[in-house]
């Protein structure tokens, strides 16, 4: 069975789907950053159940071709739009992607269009959305779709979804939690790094002033986002209290390996939902806030 993932979240969820099913998968993993060697590297170094792991820059064609049964990262991906369209799986699992893995349930549900919120797309686009709506609906019909994800979707999403023919599977991190690495951090008090001034939802300099004041309150332990700029980190570094710990790793991996509580700091992000899983028994509190 081939998984096609997209970011590190995404393959550290094909790991725990690859447990969870007790199966060892293939992975294709599109390189999107640096962070998707560092985290391969990482997982197959603590065993994660996978045959393969092979790098792509386009469509891995002749891998999804040889076995119709895919794990997708991605389901709103352009390229998996694509081969949908060109080349319809027998059976599907999609992956969780974030905070999109309940955008995509309610575009599956036909209650929102078929791509990611806040963005908006041409023609083109559109008619492969309803094409890969239309293949999924195809394969929710003879119960061939499933959602795997640690999120909840919620008991009237989930039921809505189930009543479609779309099996939804929930994981609470089982593969990384025994697979965890102990962590000694430097400082109890751990600050989550944000990509919401790399996509231009936030000022950067607003977003450094946020940064400052969290650190003003007592030091803090950075842990950077995997698409802030080199110069936001930069920035970062030099800010009195703020100390940078870069993994290459997603956040979920590293504080698997919590062992003493600690205090994490955040913007609002899907990250808080995973962490908590994480760090339930550690004693650890989460806090999110706002810039302003």
């Amino acid at each position: 069975m081939p998984a096609w993932v997209e970011s590190p979240f995404q393959l550290l969820s094909a790991a725990e789907y690859a447990h969870a099913a007790g199966r060892r998968i293939r992975v294709a993993m599109r390189l999107t950053g640096p962070q998707m060697e560092t985290t391969a590297a990482e997982l197959l170094r603590r065993g994660a159940p996978f045959a393969e792991i092979v790098p792509y820059v386009g469509i891995p064609w002749g891998t999804l071709a040889r076995d119709r049964d895919w794990a997708i990262g991605d389901g709103f991906s352009g390229q998996f739009r694509a081969v949908t369209t060109a080349l319809p799986p027998q059976h599907v699992t999609l992956l969780d992607d974030g905070a999109n893995t309940l955008a995509l349930a309610d575009a599956l549900l036909g209650r929102t269009p078929f791509h990611r919120p806040r963005r908006s797309e041409g023609a083109v686009n559109r008619l492969l959305g309803d094409v890969a709506r239309h293949r999924l609906h195809s394969l929710a019909d003879r119960e061939a779709l499933e959602i795997f994800t640690v999120f909840p979707l919620g008991d009237q999403r989930t039921a809505a979804l189930e009543r479609r023919g779309i099996r939804v599977t929930r994981h609470s991190f089982a593969w990384t939690r025994q697979a965890t690495d102990p962590l000694d951090l430097p400082g109890g008090r751990v600050l989550l790094g944000s990509a919401l001034p790399t996509d231009g939802h936030l000022d950067p300099d607003a977003y450094l002033r946020w940064v400052a004041a969290r650190a003003r309150e007592g030091e803090v332990v950075y842990l950077p986002h995997r698409r802030e700029t080199p110069q936001m980190l930069a920035a970062v570094a030099e800010l009195p209290g703020v100390r940078m710990l870069k993994t290459g790793l997603p956040v979920e991996l590293v504080l698997a390996g919590i062992r003493e509580p600690i205090e994490l700091i955040s913007l609002q992000t899907s990250a808080a939902t995973t962490l908590e899983l994480l760090l339930n028994g550690t004693g650890s509190v989460i806090r999110q806030s706002t810039v302003g």
